[in-house]
């Protein structure tokens, strides 16, 4: 059951990373695209915009695809984790701990759930366990 346990935990976690990494790259899903999300680096001061969107949408897209995958699970938690503590530094401490107050509480739970499930392994039900094992 523990290796269904992570599948769900990778499979929610990483496709929900992915997706939002989409809206960064693509416009997809409601987002902004690259130029929308660049345009709005730039504002809260993360220069240059359009490459830092692009660095970011990269890292969510295939860091999620990964470890939705549970391929390189190790990278993909680290691509995730890595974004997560530049949005909760950059956007979200400076409002406290809530994610009422767009606060950093979110992120961090992000943080904990990839690199706690790198730490244990994606679990039988992964491409790691199927290739690398």
């Amino acid at each position: 059951m523990v290796s269904l346990g992570l599948l769900i935990i990778r499979l929610v976690v990483g496709l929900s990373l992915a997706a939002h990494g989409a809206q960064k790259l693509f416009g997809w899903f409601g987002g902004y695209g690259l130029k929308g999300t660049g345009g709005w680096m730039e504002s809260i001061g993360i220069k240059p915009g359009y490459t830092m969107a692009l660095l970011a949408g990269l890292a969510e897209f295939g860091g999620g695809l990964l470890f939705a995958a549970g391929l390189f699970t190790e990278i993909g938690a680290v691509l995730i984790a890595g974004t997560m503590l530049v949005a909760a530094v950059k956007v979200h401490l400076q409002n406290g701990f809530w994610v009422t107050s767009n606060g950093y509480e979110f992120n961090l739970v992000l943080i904990a759930v990839v690199i706690g499930v790198a730490l244990t392994g994606a679990g039988d039900y992964s491409l790691d366990h199927l290739w690398l094992k």
